[in-house]
């Protein structure tokens, strides 16, 4: 009977456990998009010929790729406004957003890293080559070794996307209203031992159901680009 109880008080729910999840993907696709455009920039300048470009860029993803994410989520939440003044307006800033910056800097370092790895993957001869038949600097990058560092980066890419995801069940410790405080929200109405372990197996089950088929595409995609 009681199992009962609790697979319908589960039922009663899941609108609002779905729910909240959807703001746990909002996080993760706000995060890794911004994560990605930086990573790109401080990926770009830590491999300049400069070295006043370089060094910044080595030192933020050294930074950033060592530092653990709790921390970076408490220091995003706390450090910036609740909202902004832009002239006679008051924009809010919400929690979720603070969070997603806070999870987008690690991300942007390990996109940086991989852009990195990328560059470093592809032989130096193809330069060569390509200097040889009298392209220019710009030319090389985009036509051949662009479209190169895109397939070698889309595997790692998205591993990194099903992580950052992951990663965002840590919202509910500064008071978004994700999927994880949904589940609290639950437990606590409900008040059954039952419920509880019901209500957090079914989390296990959202997030696998999300980001296992990520993970599997990830492992087609470096069978597919391993000798690329």
């Amino acid at each position: 009977m009681a199992i009962e109880t609790a697979f319908m008080a589960l039922l009663q729910w899941s609108p609002a456990l779905i729910s909240g999840f959807g703001q746990n993907i909002l996080i993760s696709l706000c995060a890794i998009g911004l994560g990605t455009l930086l990573g790109l920039l401080v990926g770009a300048m830590a491999v300049s010929p400069w070295r006043l470009l370089r060094l910044p860029g080595r030192l933020w993803v050294q930074v950033f790729r060592n530092a653990p994410w709790l921390v970076l989520i408490y220091f995003t939440t706390y450090v910036f406004p609740f909202e902004i003044h832009v002239g006679s307006a008051y924009i809010p800033f919400p929690d979720w957003a603070k969070v997603t910056i806070g999870l987008a800097l690690p991300a942007s370092a390990n996109v940086a890293e991989i852009l990195r790895g990328a560059l470093a993957s592809i032989p130096g001869t193809q330069w060569e080559a390509a200097r040889s038949l009298a392209l220019s600097r710009l030319q090389i990058a985009c036509s051949i070794i662009v479209p190169q560092c895109v397939k070698r980066m889309l595997a790692p890419w998205m591993n990194l996307y099903a992580v950052v995801t992951m990663g965002t069940a840590l919202a509910s410790l500064v008071g978004v209203h994700d999927v994880i405080d949904t589940a609290q929200i639950a437990s606590n109405t409900v008040n059954m031992t039952g419920f509880t372990v019901l209500v957090y197996l079914s989390l296990l089950v959202l997030f696998f159901a999300y980001c296992y088929p990520i993970s599997r595409l990830t492992q087609r995609l470096e069978r597919r680009y391993a000798f690329y």
